[in-house]
């Protein structure tokens, strides 16, 4: 995914006629209000709208970069006044703008200092086939919202296609895990609430299961051609019936004294050797 570049220097100043047209909502019991919030703390209301949050400017201009269009963006009064939200108000200039009453906006966004603008999006389920694959990943109950952000982060740094999350992984549209994937989403197929057997049975390439009982060293693998990574809960690893449909079982070597690696830092060792591989 290219990166957005916003020089200061060079920023349109605030439209007065657009800041006119802004709407403006300064009650919770505001009905727009009231639905903005179900979709901020729940995941089965986000599932059901099919929307979520963006919350800052950075992952709007990731967004507006994957060639996409928001449905609504909701500001404070400050960012009214910021030249580079301005910059990205300009880009989006049919899309509807509301301002919230900062204490409203701020019940919106888990920020403890609120970045000004949030975006309302759509999201849609990939409808690729599982085979269709190259380079993918296969997260097992994955339940901190960082760690998976991060893996989402580090598979679209890597050039994945695909991931598949079994149904006991964080949600993957939550604000938590989109801020930590910085992006990640939109130069990626998220599968949601798979049955991950299934997808490795289907999967037309080799599975590496990562575990730390592996007699192979990830550095000894060849890793070119249609590979997936098989990565388990941050505790308890993959289930035994994952790791029995893998082609091979691998481990990262540690030379030092720590027991084992957080979960997103092993899925970004594995990825990048595959990366490294690929290109040397």
């Amino acid at each position: 995914m290219r990166r957005s570049h916003i020089s200061r220097s060079k920023s349109p100043r605030p439209d007065p006629a657009r800041a006119e047209a802004v709407k403006l909502i300064q009650s919770r019991d505001n009905p727009f209000f009231k639905e903005l919030l179900k979709l901020a703390g729940s995941a089965r209301q986000r599932n059901k709208a099919n929307q979520t949050l963006l919350d800052g400017a950075h992952l709007l201009a990731a967004y507006l970069e994957s060639g996409h269009k928001p449905q609504h963006i909701l500001l404070n009064a400050a960012a009214l006044r910021d030249a580079e939200i301005a910059v990205l108000l300009a880009r989006i200039s049919d899309v509807p703008i509301t301002q919230l009453d900062d204490k409203l906006f701020a019940e919106l966004s888990e920020l403890k200092t609120p970045t000004g603008i949030l975006a309302l999006i759509e999201f849609m389920p990939p409808t690729a086939p599982v085979a269709g694959s190259h380079f993918a990943l296969l997260l097992e109950d994955i339940q901190d919202p960082g760690n998976l952000g991060s893996m989402l982060r580090s598979a679209a740094a890597a050039g994945c296609d695909a991931v598949f999350l079994s149904k006991g992984c964080a949600d993957a549209w939550s604000p938590k895990v989109l801020r930590a994937a910085m992006g990640g989403h939109f130069a990626l197929h998220i599968y949601e609430q798979q049955d991950l057997p299934g997808v490795a049975e289907k999967f037309a390439g080799t599975l590496l299961a990562a575990s730390l009982q592996a007699t192979h060293s990830l550095y000894e693998c060849e890793l070119h051609g249609k590979i997936a990574f098989l990565i388990g809960n941050e505790g308890a690893g993959l289930s035994g019936e994952l790791l029995n449909l893998a082609t091979r079982k691998i481990a990262i070597p540690m030379p030092g004294k720590a027991e084992s690696l957080n979960a997103a830092a092993a899925t970004a060792v594995c990825l990048f050797e595959a990366v490294r591989q690929r290109h040397a």
